[in-house]
């Protein structure tokens, strides 16, 4: 790699790659020691192809989910079987690994800034800005910036806009979906809501029982398929569909809490 070789947006693919080895080195105990990530189906990701693929995820925390897909996607592409065990995936991290952020988000500060040159799209939101409620067009710049990272490798997407769970998906995401029929890869993580703080940089509960399953793609006519087929199919894969939401009887609840302890326990 020329020392300063450069990603179709401009960033320097040296740089890129020394920034996901430390941010990765800083990460990974916060997924493998004070909590311990349970993964599933992390096999798939070795199966897909370098280009065109679109990870769809349920979103907790602002930056904590992405790091954790860093870290389990590498470690599956250097044969590491549902494990994080051994950093040493970081060295030679996947560079065409991209993400959606909001722009204001990306924006926020210097970490964020930093954060945002190991990958971000950062894309201005159409229903929401700076904490309220808003109603503007999409940018045709943005869609453009996920077509060139759809182009160039992985996109990771949080279609629902929001760590607020059970909120609607965006329908941005089917459009995406059915103009440049990338393959699409659900991804349900859980646990990160408890042990970071909103952003996902502060540690706020140790030893929580975390989890991270990769399902396999979706089966999707992209042609004849509607959008709103499209969306139902989201929410079904990354359990957010309204049917998910149910109220659990006390017993159940308080059955969960122990076995909640129990895991605890193990991991301690």
């Amino acid at each position: 790699m020329g020392l300063f070789k450069r990603n179709p947006f401009g960033h320097i693919l040296f740089l890129k790659k020394w920034l996901i080895r430390i941010l990765g080195l800083l990460s990974h105990r916060r997924f493998r020691g004070f909590n311990n990530l349970q993964i599933e189906g992390s096999d798939i990701i070795k199966n897909l192809p370098e280009t065109n693929v679109l990870f769809i995820s349920n979103h907790q925390t602002y930056f904590a989910d992405v790091f954790s897909m860093f870290h389990v996607f590498n470690a599956s592409l250097s044969n590491r079987g549902d494990s994080i065990k051994n950093v040493g995936y970081l060295w030679n991290p996947k560079l065409n690994m991209y993400y959606v952020a909001a722009k204001e988000t990306m924006k926020s500060g210097l970490l964020p800034k930093i954060f945002a040159y190991t990958g971000s799209i950062s894309i201005e939101r159409t229903w929401r800005s700076k904490g309220e409620n808003i109603n503007r067009q999409v940018k045709m710049s943005d869609i453009s910036a996920i077509s060139t990272a759809l182009n160039d490798g992985w996109v990771v997407t949080f279609p629902q806009g929001t760590t607020t769970p059970f909120k609607p998906i965006r329908k941005g995401t089917a459009h995406i979906i059915k103009k440049y029929k990338p393959i699409v890869v659900p991804i349900v993580i859980d646990g990160f809501r408890r042990s970071f703080d909103k952003k996902g940089l502060r540690i706020k509960k140790k030893n929580v029982y975390q989890t991270f399953e990769v399902k396999a793609p979706l089966d999707i006519d992209y042609e004849n398929e509607s959008i709103a087929s499209i969306v139902e199919k989201i929410e079904y894969a990354i359990e957010q569909h309204p049917s998910f939401l149910k109220v659990i009887p006390q017993e159940e609840l308080e059955a969960r809490e122990v076995l909640n302890k129990q895991r605890e326990w193990l991991d301690s």
